[in-house]
């Protein structure tokens, strides 16, 4: 299976200091032996064939990578175990992982890891790294319901023999992209597809008029803009009860996205004005990557993602009044079908021929143009006066639902779910809000370089949800007199 485009692209525009590495921390009740969890994810290989596949690069890049079977596919390469020393808490653990997931997925092998990290009281933390060419966050979520069980004692599976497919020769693989371009080539006007008079074309003019106002309404730069990223990275997280933001959304409306976009966009706007950076006519823009599977496309990998691009204002206010302003951006987002426009805009441009990104394939290699920045990235320069104005987004804010009830590994439950996001670019700061057994997460990552007070950012979401309760508890008491 070859790489659709969007796959492709995570896997062009990697680079040393912002490996398209995501993971996720399942935080197990228990020590389990290593050779459990191993045991464990072996037996259910069979449910998930993308772990056994790696890509194949086609000479001279004719053609997106595609997956193969790999025959020298060894369990032990991908499943490995981190102890730390006995007494360790469960911070140093978060630390651990992400410094595992710092470095780049090798390419010559399928592009996942698992880390069985032992040494907290009580508790296994199974770190869990997937490439972004491999899987996005709906499907991670759906290997989750594979390799996991909804019950304590769930039988476990019946094993299979597997039998790997013979890796395609150099000139099986140019053969076969040669033969796909005249396919291409040979097949219908490509312009004929487009009806300038239908709803496609409208939602087209749409797609475009979104990304026309990156040009025409700039944001501010914000402080985690500053600078490219290096390759460290911080994390934190806070755990709220689904139950709180349902009775927000309740009482004070919109949809729960919504609840978290106020939370989030408050924060940043405060965490600008405690660093003196002038926020007044100014503006936040987010990018919010929207799931497009269909429901016939649930369980495949790769991904399926369009994105929405809602712009704030940066100069804090109050939480009633936030929420109001985020309700109304995303209702006319949605009514703009801008998801959708996004999406068929990206279906529609003319790709970009796989063999101008044959460059990108040295990352990773000996010869990584990238590798030099992330071992020595630049200083941050520092604030003299307003910063030039952004024709971007400021932050990514990703929201994966996840299970709403536990979850078990070897009949050990599974008490928390939490998530990294990949940072590169400018992009110094990000959030993962992803749900589990009828909890939210808020799961920041930041460069400390560019954000060294993430606890700022993170409290900030604090006080902003606080505030949200207080505002609906008095609602409701309104409305009950």
């Amino acid at each position: 299976m070859r790489l659709s485009t969007q796959d492709a692209s995570f896997l062009y525009s990697e680079t040393a200091s912002g490996p398209m590495n995501g993971a996720g921390l399942a935080i197990i009740e228990g020590e389990l032996p290593f050779e459990t969890v191993y045991r464990h994810i072996e037996s259910r290989l069979h449910l998930v064939p993308r772990y056994r596949q790696r890509l194949a690069i086609v000479p001279f890049n004719l053609a997106h990578p595609k997956w193969v079977d790999d025959p020298d596919f060894d369990l032990a390469n991908h499943v490995r175990r981190h102890r730390l020393p006995e007494g360790s808490t469960l911070d140093d653990a978060i630390r651990a992982a992400l410094d595992l997931n710092e470095p780049l997925l090798p390419r010559d092998k399928p592009l996942w890891r698992m880390t069985v990290i032992e040494g907290v009281k009580n508790r296994t933390i199974l770190a869990q790294t997937g490439h972004h060419a491999m899987v996005d966050g709906a499907s991670g979520v759906d290997i989750t319901l594979a390799l996991f069980d909804l019950q304590k004692d769930a039988p476990k599976p019946e094993p299979q023999a597997w039998h790997p497919k013979p890796l395609p020769s150099p000139v099986e693989l140019a053969t076969e992209a040669a033969l796909e371009t005249v396919h291409t080539l040979s097949g219908e006007n490509p312009f004929k597809a487009v009806n300038f008079t239908s709803e496609r074309a409208e939602m087209l003019r749409r797609a475009t008029e979104s990304m026309t106002r990156f040009l025409a309404e700039p944001v501010l730069t914000a402080p985690w803009n500053a600078a490219p990223v290096g390759p460290k990275r911080h994390f934190l997280w806070r755990k709220y009860p689904f139950g709180d933001f349902r009775r927000i959304r309740s009482t004070l409306g919109g949809t729960i996205n919504d609840v978290v976009l106020a939370a989030v966009t408050e924060a940043a706007a405060r965490y600008l004005q405690a660093h003196g950076e002038r926020t007044s006519g100014q503006h936040l823009r987010i990018m919010c990557p929207v799931n497009v599977r269909t429901e016939d496309e649930r369980g495949a990998l790769g991904n399926r993602v369009s994105a929405i691009f809602p712009m704030f204002d940066a100069e804090p206010t109050g939480m009633a009044e936030r929420l109001h302003k985020v309700r109304w951006e995303t209702e006319q987002i949605k009514n703009n079908r801008e998801a959708q426009a996004m999406q068929l805009m990206m279906e529609s441009a003319p790709a970009m021929p796989p063999v101008a990104m044959a460059p990108a394939l040295l990352v990773g290699t000996p010869w990584d143009p990238t590798a030099i920045s992330a071992n020595f990235p630049l200083p941050v320069p520092p604030a003299f006066g307003p910063r030039p104005p952004m024709f971007g987004f400021n932050f990514t804010c990703t929201n994966v639902p996840g299970v709403q009830t536990a979850q078990y590994l070897a009949g050990h439950r599974i008490l928390d779910n939490l998530a990294f996001l990949m940072l590169g670019g400018t992009l110094g700061y990000g959030i993962v809000i992803t749900s589990y057994n009828q909890n939210i997460y808020f799961n920041f990552i930041c460069d400390r370089r560019l954000m060294p007070d993430l606890e700022l950012m993170a409290n900030g979401v604090d006080d902003a949800f606080e505030e949200l309760l207080a505002a609906a508890e008095q609602a409701k008491s309104a409305a009950a007199n």
